[in-house]
């Protein structure tokens, strides 16, 4: 336990040391053992065909044949033995009779005594292996000798050590024992160069203090609620966490993955990828308005890639245009509460002095000019949710000194629509005129004019909202409905301009219709919205 408590808390260079020691040694051993092993088993094989060939040679001798029948000729026969010996090398050169009497031997006081064994040779074949005799282990052959008529009547034992062969086996062992011990150097040298690319690689982290790291951003980055996307130099997604994937809709992305694999082509790709810069830049998807931030990452000097973090300010954004539309209806209401206080101040002094007829004449006009706007609304735009809509525009309109005018032979019968897309779209584009005439008023038009032009049928509205405000440059015509595209000033409380109309344009594309704009002297607005039927609740 302490030795491995001691490895994970060795350095990365030490351990990686350890790890390539421990397995090039292993490695090296193993091979070692094998090739030993084969060498020697060579080596005794080659040793045992050397002496069957030596003892082969000397059975064939005639004086060996003729001193198994000739006692006189022995003493010859063991000076030729010794002979052998000494040219070939061989260990010993034993002839032994069919009795098994020796008639040679290197240790004299052998000669002439039996040997323990059987003389196996007298079957007529070369019998070869590796054996423990009276000169100790050697490997031995015995080839049988022969009379003239061919039958064996002794054999010729010849042997050699296995110190002679260990020599032989240590003189080939010796320099695979150098190359095993060069190969050990240069892997504890690899490991050192290993090691200090490893530590380059890891910022000189280690192992340790990696896996701490990756726990923490593990940790924070599946914790926060902020999308958190990062890429590395070559525009590679190595960073994702869950709140990314819900806000971006990657719900299949995988690491590695490249970016133009991911996002298809459009705003949302240039912002992740740098093509368009800025920070707190706004965009707005098919389900989400985000704000995205994009950093380079350097670290250690070097260039890591970039990473970007995503907010999702959807819930947010519609609370502050909720508000703001809020703020707008109380400062009408509190400019007509004081404009009706004025009306009755008058009708009170007109009563107080006594002018009744006066002052009955002064309230049917005030009356009048209250309901007249509100009649003509909802005699030619049927839907109630659509009539209310304009009548609140015009009032919240006219307090900034704005007129909100219905066009000429606009009419919206009614239908069980659902007209909720429609409010949002005309919401927008009305609240965007008024102010741009507001804004900027004209010598042509001193008092700004917003006119709204509805054409409905039982499948889709076509809608009409033109101002006399400066208009939209022609070269812009194109970067209206671009995610954060605007040119006025941001709005008090910190309420973000180009969101209203690429919102509209991505509810109009969605619902299946059409939006185009025009500056013929003011902004123009053409807009085709498909509607369609409210769903109805069944009671089971």
């Amino acid at each position: 336990m302490r030795s491995q408590l001691r490895f994970h808390r060795a350095t990365l260079a030490s351990r990686i040391l350890i790890a390539v020691l421990a397995i090039v040694g292993a490695t090296m051993a193993a091979g070692l053992a094998l090739y030993v092993s084969v060498t020697r088993e060579t080596a005794d094989r080659n040793a045992e065909e050397r002496a069957a060939s030596i003892a082969t040679s000397v059975a064939d001798l005639p004086l060996v044949a003729q001193a198994m029948t000739d006692p006189g000729s022995r003493a010859e026969l063991r000076t030729a033995a010794d002979r052998v010996v000494a040219d070939t090398g061989a260990s010993y050169v034993v002839v032994i009779g069919a009795d098994g009497v020796r008639y040679t031997h290197p240790i004299a006081a052998l000669i002439g005594q039996k040997v323990e064994e059987p003389v196996v040779a007298l079957d007529g074949r070369v019998h070869t292996g590796v054996d423990i005799g009276s000169l100790g282990r050697s490997a031995n052959a015995r080839v049988p000798v022969r009379n003239a008529a061919g039958t064996p009547i002794g054999e010729v034992s010849v042997g050699i050590r296995e110190s002679d062969v260990s020599a032989r086996v240590s003189q080939v062992v010796w320099p695979v024992v150098f190359y095993t011990a060069l190969v050990l150097a240069i892997g504890v040298a690899a490991s050192l160069i290993l090691a200090r690319a490893i530590k380059r690689v890891t910022f000189g982290l280690e192992p340790a203090e990696i896996v701490a790291m990756v726990q923490e951003r593990e940790a924070m980055l599946h914790g926060i609620r902020e999308g958190v996307i990062a890429f590395d130099p070559g525009g590679r997604v190595n960073v994702l966490n869950d709140e990314a994937r819900r806000l971006l809709e990657l719900r299949g992305a995988q690491l590695g993955q490249r970016l133009e694999e991911l996002v298809p082509p459009g705003r949302l790709r240039d912002l992740l990828s740098g093509a368009v810069e800025g920070s707190d830049v706004v965009v707005v998807t098919d389900n989400n308005l985000l704000v995205l931030n994009r950093m380079p990452v350097i670290v250690a000097g070097r260039n890591a890639g970039w990473v970007v973090t995503i907010r999702d300010r959807t819930e947010l954004e519609a609370l502050v245009r909720q508000l703001d539309s809020v703020e707008a209806l109380t400062t009408a209401l509190r400019a007509q509460e004081h404009e009706y206080s004025n009306r009755l101040h008058v009708l009170s002094v007109l009563l107080g002095i006594g002018e009744v007829e006066e002052a009955t004449a002064y309230a049917e006009q005030v009356i009048g000019q209250s309901s007249l706007a509100a009649d003509v609304v909802r005699s030619r735009i049927a839907p109630p949710v659509v009539a209310a809509l304009l009548i609140a525009k015009t009032t919240v309109a006219a307090e900034r000194d704005v007129e909100v005018r219905l066009a000429a032979g606009s009419e919206l019968p009614a239908a069980d629509l659902d007209y909720t897309p429609l409010l949002t779209v005309l919401g927008n584009l009305i609240d965007n005129a008024i102010d741009a005439v507001s804004a900027a008023p004209t010598s042509a038009h001193p008092r700004g004019r917003v006119t709204v032009e509805l054409d409905g049928s039982t499948t889709d509205v076509h809608l009409v909202v033109a101002d006399t405000g400066p208009g939209i440059p022609a070269e812009r015509l194109d970067d209206v409905f671009v995610d954060g595209y605007s040119t006025k000033e941001p709005r008090a409380g910190g309420m973000r301009r180009g969101v209203g109309l690429a919102l509209v344009h991505r509810l109009v594309r969605r619902a299946g219709g059409t939006i185009s704009v025009t500056s013929p002297g003011g902004a123009r607005f053409e807009v085709r919205l498909p509607l369609h039927s409210r769903a109805k609740e069944t009671v089971s």
